[in-house]
């Protein structure tokens, strides 16, 4: 999985993050089912939660009454949307003062503490809200670390992004088999302690390999940087950062519409599907490990179509491969619109619908996803790297939100109307990256 021929610093970027990514993910498993089928669905004991009446007061002020589905839906949205919404300072934080390996190991124990509150029903906003500052710290600033370890026009960069990436699925895959099963089977805080442990395993491999990391100083301590940051920004510097916030804009659509697969596809998952296995109930939450499993098994073939591709020189450029991404996703929905269709109410359906859709989600994300952090450290000024990955985690806070938005009328429209919805958004925003491509590369002087 870990090719040769890379820096040892990636082995340690790879499996820090992949525990990382277990605790994430492992909660993230939990999190909807949690509150519908326990947090939430007593009132008393919802209220038993410090600083959620203020919460529902706002909430129900912006959108009115809410059943349990939607409250929740709105909850995971904020709380999924935050967690990309903080990277953008957590960036900036880093490069002007913490650097960023600080900043890793103190958004990896803010983020274990929050996984450890949530064991606790009363502290469960205030857990979310550790694991938000957590996140902001940590991620922006480990991704930033990958596209260090390489010199400028290095080849093996959009490689080592991939193989990152597939440190992020391999946590992704594990933690709904760990704490998913835990959750469902033992009690809901035992999957939340698991995702803790995870995130404690993940520092320790950090600080094990920190020394095989570049050592980037926050610019206050750079005395090589001062003459750079005097000059104020360049022409070249604005209209680099601004084609990038033009595609993390189109990056919002993505990820509202890819992450209600940890939002009302886990409830699809849960209430409509056949998880009966020669008499063993399998735990809904294994739903969340399909998409990072088929990443395993796609993610280097289609590594290997490209380099394929590039030898003949028809390789797509990183802006025509998230396009193709974005229409993937949406094409999805379509699948999911079948299987309305085909839904027989007070009937258990078959997995194969979720399995196909999952696989259509799997094949546009590998397009979109390592392929937008590898543009980032390429387009991104050096100086302000950290930030413009934290611009690139900002649009997947409004595009989680939402997402989160967007599920709330899962109980209100139809099912093929609600899935049309996200089809015909995920294939229209696909077009627009194919429509932006020239100009954005007229622009910046070199086709991206």
């Amino acid at each position: 999985m870990l090719k040769a021929g890379h820096p040892k610093g990636l082995y340690y970027l790879f499996f820090t993050e992949m525990w990382e990514r277990f605790s994430y993910y492992g909660m993230r498993a939990l999190l909807v089912l949690y509150m519908t089928q326990h947090l939430l669905l007593d009132p008393e004991r919802a209220r038993s939660v410090l600083g959620y009446n203020a919460l529902e007061s706002i909430l129900i002020s912006m959108f009115g009454q809410m059943s349990v589905q939607a409250m929740s839906s709105q909850i995971y949205g904020f709380y999924t949307g935050f967690v990309y919404f903080t990277p953008f300072f957590g960036g900036i934080i880093a490069d002007r003062w913490l650097g960023r390996h600080k900043s890793v190991y103190l958004g990896g124990l803010l983020m274990a503490i929050g996984h450890f509150l949530m064991a606790m029903e009363s502290t469960f906003l205030i857990a979310l809200f550790f694991l938000i500052l957590g996140n902001g710290c940590f991620k922006p600033n480990i991704s930033t670390q990958v596209g260090e370890l390489y010199p400028e026009g290095d080849p093996r960069r959009d490689g080592a992004f991939t193989i990152f990436y597939m440190g992020i699925n391999l946590g992704a895959f594990f933690s709904p088999l760990v704490c998913g099963t835990l959750g469902q089977k033992m009690g809901w805080h035992y999957g939340f302690a698991a995702a803790g442990v995870g995130m404690l395993v993940g520092l320790v491999i950090y600080h094990l390999g920190s020394h095989h990391l570049p050592r980037s100083l926050p610019s206050s301590h750079a005395k090589s940087t001062k003459k750079t940051h005097s000059g104020g920004v360049t022409t070249d510097e604005w209209k680099a950062m601004g084609a990038l916030a033009l595609l993390c804009f189109l990056n919002i659509v993505f990820w509202a519409i890819y992450e209600q697969q940890g939002n009302t596809l886990q409830l699809w998952a849960d209430e409509k599907t056949n998880w009966n296995f020669f008499g063993w109930e399998v735990p809904s939450t294994w739903y969340q490990s399909f998409n990072p499993a088929m990443i395993f098994i796609f993610a280097p073939i289609l590594s290997a179509m490209w380099a394929w591709q590039a030898k003949r020189k028809k390789e797509p450029t990183s802006v025509s491969k998230m396009g193709i991404g974005s229409i993937l996703c949406g094409a999805a929905y379509i699948v999911m619109i079948a299987a309305a269709y085909f839904f027989v109410e007070g009937q258990k359906q078959s997995l194969i619908w979720l399995t196909f859709t999952t696989w259509m989600f799997t094949m546009g994300e590998l397009y979109l996803s390592p392929i937008g952090l590898s543009l980032v450290t390429k387009v991104a000024p050096a100086r302000f790297a950290s930030m413009m990955m934290g611009v690139w985690f900002l649009s997947s806070f409004f595009g989680n939100y939402l997402s989160g938005y967007v599920g709330s009328f899962y109980e209100i429209l139809s099912k093929d109307t609600f899935f049309g919805l996200l089809a015909a958004s995920g294939i229209l925003t696909g077009f627009i990256f194919f429509a932006v491509h020239k100009p954005l590369s007229k622009v910046l002087g070199k086709n991206i």
